[in-house]
Formats: C-alpha cells, sequence, structure tokens
C-alpha cells in the first residue's frame, strides 16, 4: 500500500487502486505507438500489483505499529509465486510482463534470486505460446513500468510547485519523460498520449489512529473509513 502522513492522519491508497490508475494512464497511450498484444499489456498494468490486498494481507504494520509504506516491503515468494500463477492464467504475455516486473522490482534482492532463475527458464515457453519476441515484450513493458512510476509518483502527492519538473521515467522510445505544473494543469513532455486532454482518477482512505497493535486492528480502521476519489486531468503541453 501507499501511506502518506497527513495533518488528518494517514492517508492510504490500496496497491490495487495504484495498478488501476496505471491502467487508465495506460489506457490513453497514442495509438500508433502501442504494442501488438495491446489488450494483454493493458490487463497486466492493471493487475500487476494484484496480489496485494490490504484486507488479506498481514504484512501491513512495521515495528511501531504504524502502516508500511510499499517502499518498507521486500521480496516474499509465496507473494511473487500467487502473481505469476493468476498471470499465466489471464495468458503467456499476461505471464511475460508479470515477470518482467518481478524481476525490474526484485532483481537486486538475493532472496529472489532463485525464483528470478526459474521465471528466466520459463521465458522461452511463453514467448513461444504468445507467438511473440523479447523486443515487443520489452517494449510493452517499458509502457508498464512508465505507467506505473507515473502512478505512484501521483498517488504519493509529489507533484511539484512553480513549474518544477519531477522524471517519470524512460518510455518505451528510452526518452526521458518529465510531469510538471504549468498554468495550473498537470502535463507530461513529451507527451505520449493520444488524447490532448483526459481525466484519472484513484482513492485513498484516511486512518486517523497512528499506530495499532495489531494488523486485524488495522483493517478494520481500513475498512471502515471513507473513501476519498481524487480527480486528475492531464493536459497536453
Amino acid at each position: 500500500m501507499i501511506v502518506n502522513y497527513t495533518e488528518m492522519g494517514w492517508q492510504i491508497i490500496a496497491q490495487r487502486s495504484h495498478g488501476m490508475l496505471s491502467a487508465q494512464i495506460c489506457s490513453h497511450w497514442k495509438i500508433d505507438d502501442r504494442t501488438e498484444h495491446w489488450i494483454e499489456t493493458l490487463i497486466a498494468t492493471a493487475e500487476h500489483d494484484d496480489v496485494f490486498n490490504e484486507f488479506e494481507n498481514t504484512e501491513l504494520l512495521d515495528d511501531n505499529g504504524a502502516p508500511k509504506n510499499f517502499k518498507e516491503t521486500s521480496f516474499e515468494l509465496s507473494m511473487a509465486q500467487r502473481l505469476i500463477d493468476m498471470a499465466q492464467t489471464k495468458s503467456a504475455y499476461v505471464a511475460l510482463l508479470i515477470s518482467k516486473h518481478i524481476q525490474f522490482v526484485h532483481g537486486q534482492d538475493p532472496n529472489a534470486s532463485t525464483f528470478i532463475e526459474k521465471l528466466n527458464a520459463m521465458e522461452k515457453t511463453w514467448l513461444k505460446i504468445a507467438g511473440t519476441t523479447i523486443s515487443e515484450v520489452s517494449r510493452s513493458y517499458a509502457i508498464l513500468e512508465f505507467c506505473d512510476a507515473f502512478s505512484l509518483l501521483l498517488c504519493q502527492g509529489l507533484i511539484q510547485p512553480e513549474n518544477r519538473k519531477i522524471q517519470i521515467s524512460n518510455g518505451p522510445d528510452e526518452r526521458q519523460y518529465d510531469m510538471f505544473m504549468k498554468d495550473g494543469k498537470l502535463t507530461v513532455e513529451p507527451w505520449p498520449f493520444e488524447d490532448i486532454s483526459f481525466k484519472i482518477s484513484y482513492e485513498s482512505r484516511i486512518v486517523r489512529q497512528l499506530s495499532f497493535k495489531t494488523i486485524k486492528a488495522f483493517q478494520a480502521a481500513v475498512k471502515a473509513a471513507s473513501v476519498e476519489t481524487h480527480h486528475i486531468t492531464l493536459v497536453k503541453p
């Protein structure tokens, strides 16, 4: 989950809500720049964090009883296996993209090395089943990673004031993309989207209690919290 400290308490954004925002961003990608397996790319972008469910998971609090931000989490074999298993039941192409994401996030974690070796061994089979190439998969994943990074920046409230730019990521064309406010409106430069303007949104919950003795108490507070929808309009520079 994404956790932001505010004057009202902890702002909680679920991993799945972040994934949905990533997919909304992805859905507006330039039509001419979309990969052949576009539906699979969009689905993988929406579901790349689906295994993390704040209403079910148990690794939600730090040693002080405060909600644990996503940056504090580490590789968990059971969750990674479940994520790749769910991806395979969608399609081999989705499995390839989820595999790339697991490697991107956990590639430097020694605890993940054996699992990643297993994923690499499976990729030849998935490529054959999907009838695709490493090049196309890499391009699709570059779009997924861009939308993931953009969504995370927005969910963390990292839009900078006074037209200051913040780097999102490199896109599939390997160019650097930045977001910034211009004339009171959020924009991305260069502009990778089909429409000149569109709206996206995500949901959050405010939990006023700062620490919890049990996971169940925290989950109950999250479930009881009111849901706020955040709307963002992006405009071509």
